[in-house]
């Protein structure tokens, strides 16, 4: 095995990285495109490039799949990992060659830690677990070892960039394609990532889906902005408690503001539930007094919207005029136009 890996991965290709004289390649006839002359926007490769995808484009055309070939798409990746075709044809000569889908990824885990916003890298990373999802489905202590390797590496990747957002992308896809929604291990480890960061918007979007697009909690389809009677009372409840909680840390964080409403919203909750939660962070806001304190303008957005809801227009109206006077006057002009909401609502 360790044989064939060097053999696969990491074997480089012809002398220097050139293809040209390298028997391996005598059988080859490389395709050269020229660009055409004076051309508008031509495009300058360099030479090993122009030459690897030449050969590339010969096997390619012929069909080719063999070790040689994943050793090619390596190597032209090395030069352009954004590459998609080559990355397309790295992984029909992956699936044609039956290799072990496990090596592949420990190979493109170091690609992937490289290149950070890499999107080639992700798609190629989907077609991978799609292949190898099918062979572990049936036993779940191997889907259990699969999802916490993943997360390993999932957390490197989120060690250099906690909101890149094609590995959150790729998370999502991930949570679904193995049944995480319930499992513990996920919930633990984005709750470590909010309480080590609670500003972390990312990580704040991920639990929501974790715990609300739950199929055996959950209605398929409900948008994430819709009522959701499927969702039991317990879990609302305790997603708001976390939601308070994390907010007490940080007031001033929009993240557990939005992700309070949004647990409101799926358990069909009023926003005037949480009227004195919200309320413990203003405090003195009284018509023609200005020594009101306010520790959240969020907490005070919330409450313009907990009186509008009441039907008590003077006070959502009083909200929004302190809101744009004094707490957050770089959007005065979005505080006057709610308040003629209020207006047209009223």
């Amino acid at each position: 095995m360790a044989a064939l890996q060097r053999e696969l991965y990491g074997g480089g290709v012809g002398k220097e990285g050139r293809l040209a004289g390298d028997s391996e390649w005598d059988d080859v006839s490389p395709i050269v495109v020229v660009e055409p002359e004076k051309a508008l926007a031509a495009i300058t490769y360099t030479q090993d490039y122009a030459e690897a995808m030449s050969y590339l484009r010969a096997v390619m055309q012929a069909k080719e799949y063999s070790p040689r070939c994943l050793r090619l798409t390596e190597h032209i990746i090395g030069m352009n990992p954004a590459h998609y075709t080559v990355w397309l044809y790295r992984a029909a000569n992956v699936f044609a060659l039956k290799l072990p889908i496990l090596d592949e990824m420990a190979w493109l885990n170091r690609i992937a830690l490289g290149n950070l916003k890499n999107y080639q890298i992700w798609h190629h990373r989907h077609l991978l677990v799609e292949n190898y999802f099918p062979s572990i489905a049936s036993d779940p202590a191997a889907v259990s070892a699969f999802a916490a390797s993943e997360r390993e590496f999932l957390a490197k990747m989120l060690a250099e960039d906690t909101k890149n957002y094609h590995v959150w992308s790729y998370r999502s896809y991930l949570v679904g394609k193995l049944g995480l929604f319930s499992d513990p291990d996920e919930l633990r480890a984005i709750d470590a990532m909010i309480t080590e960061d609670v500003r972390n918007n990312s990580a704040w979007s991920h639990r929501f889906f974790l715990v609300f697009s739950d199929p055996s909690a959950s209605t398929p389809g409900t948008p994430a902005t819709a009522a959701d009677p499927a969702v039991p009372e317990a879990v609302v409840d305790r997603e708001l408690a976390y939601a308070r909680e994390k907010i007490a840390l940080a007031p001033q964080n929009q993240s557990g503001w939005n992700y309070l409403r949004g647990v409101l919203v799926k358990g069909g909750r009023k926003l005037a539930s949480v009227e004195d939660f919200a309320a413990g962070f203003v405090t003195g806001l009284v018509e023609g007094a200005e020594d009101e304190d306010v520790r959240s303008t969020h907490a005070l957005d919330l409450l313009a919207e907990i009186y509008a809801e009441k039907g008590d227009r003077g006070r959502a109206d009083l909200s929004l005029r302190r809101l744009g006077q004094k707490w957050d006057r770089i959007r005065v002009g979005y505080w006057e136009w709610r308040r003629k909401c209020l207006e047209v609502g009223a």
